[in-house]
């Protein structure tokens, strides 16, 4: 009997310490759960949105072509004597190209006028004996019929006399046309004929084609969606016109800047029903000739621009699984919320925003997988968007 108590009593006491050890485990788990400190709120770094003019340009694909286009075609039949320019070089207006042979036309101006010193010489004779008829008729010394010749033959020669002087200009100006000059100044290419060629009066076929290259056309085209979306844009108030004279840069095949800009002479009023697009011709300067006819081309020009255009650095915009793009702002409260924006177009490396956001907003632009919409964060600001495009964020800065 004695030995069971004890039994029982030992048992007793081994559970009493292991309830005891169990309980002080416990109570140290909840104070060490008690001290750990919360972790601090995400790091974002953010731009605010401040409104600033912004000018509006877009890109449109284009091809030059020559600021003027002459075809040089004979004027009179012949056989060229001589080619007088190198082919490729550049000619001045007025600039001997061809000689014709000009015997014929020579002798024919000969003749001609040698008709009308005839005519001219006779006149003074008939004007005379046209004269006397006529004081004689009053006597009645000659008869009617004698002195209506006279002023007959009188007429005659005046007229024989404008005729010839007709003939003799006619002859002079075919006589001109045997020497085929440069009707303007340019660079002229190669000669499609050879000396002792026959050609004829305006032929069909040209001799040689002159293009003045300087300055230089850069026709450009733009879609008429564009255009009445920009027009819509300028109506209301989004957008102020661009000047009358707008600049335009062009961009060379390669991907260069050209050195100079052109203006936009005009924009055509006709949409072309097979593109749907409507035709823009820009005026370039071409001292250097390095743009040739028919080379491709893209103009950046400019629209107008936004007097209080939001720019929103293309890290700050994500896009949802519908492909519509939002940004994350921080509250001032330095909660974390989502807002559905419209991006109009972009602008260097930032997005034009012409929906969704106000001046003083603050759109994360790093950090954005860090957080999330209702959380909260620590802003490191990355100062305003232009500082941010030009340098990127440092978060080390203020």
């Amino acid at each position: 009997m004695q030995k069971s108590t004890f039994s029982v009593l030992g048992y007793l006491y081994g559970c009493g310490r292991s309830i005891l050890l169990a309980a002080l485990l416990i109570q140290l788990g909840c104070a060490k759960n008690g001290d750990r400190p919360t972790a601090p709120p995400p790091e974002v770094a953010t731009v605010t949105i401040v409104p600033q003019m912004v000018k509006l340009t877009t890109a449109l694909p284009g091809r030059t072509s020559p600021y003027l286009v002459a075809e040089v075609r004979p004027q009179v039949n012949g056989i060229i004597k001589k080619r007088h320019f190198p082919e490729g070089s550049d000619v001045l207006a007025g600039q001997l190209l061809y000689q014709i042979d000009p015997a014929p036309f020579q002798a024919a101006y000969d003749s001609a006028k040698a008709a009308l010193s005839k005519a001219e010489a006779s006149l003074p004779a008939i004007k005379l004996k046209a004269e006397r008829h006529h004081e004689l008729l009053a006597n009645k010394a000659v008869s009617r019929q004698d002195y209506d010749d006279a002023s007959a033959a009188l007429d005659q020669t005046a007229a024989e006399i404008e005729y010839w002087k007709a003939a003799v200009e006619a002859a002079r100006i075919n006589l001109s046309y045997t020497e085929l000059k440069a009707p303007i100044a340019g660079r002229i290419g190669k000669s499609n004929v050879t000396d002792g060629a026959l050609v004829t009066a305006y032929q069909p076929a040209v001799l040689a084609v002159i293009q003045q290259l300087d300055p230089i056309y850069v026709d450009v085209t733009q879609s008429s969606a564009e255009f009445l979306r920009l027009k819509r844009s300028i109506e209301a108030g989004q957008i102020s016109a661009a000047q009358k004279e707008s600049k335009a840069q062009i961009l060379l095949e390669d991907g260069s800047v050209y050195s100079q800009e052109g203006v936009l002479q005009f924009r055509d009023v006709t949409v072309d029903p097979s593109t749907g697009s409507l035709n823009l011709r820009i005026v370039v300067p071409n001292k250097d000739y390095i743009l040739l006819p028919g080379m491709f081309v893209r103009a950046v020009v400019q629209e107008g621009q936004a007097e209080n255009g939001l720019l929103v650095p293309h890290q700050g915009v994500t896009y949802n699984a519908k492909g519509q793009p939002y940004v994350l702002l921080l509250d001032q409260s330095g909660q974390v919320q989502q807002r559905m924006i419209v991006i109009d177009r972009a602008i260097d490396n930032q997005w034009l925003v012409t929906s969704g956001l106000a001046s003083g907003d603050r759109v994360i632009v790093e950090g954005q997988l860090n957080v999330r919409p209702g959380a909260t964060a620590k802003a490191v600001s990355c100062g305003d968007q232009l500082s941010f495009a030009r340098r990127g964020c440092d978060q080390g800065g203020a």
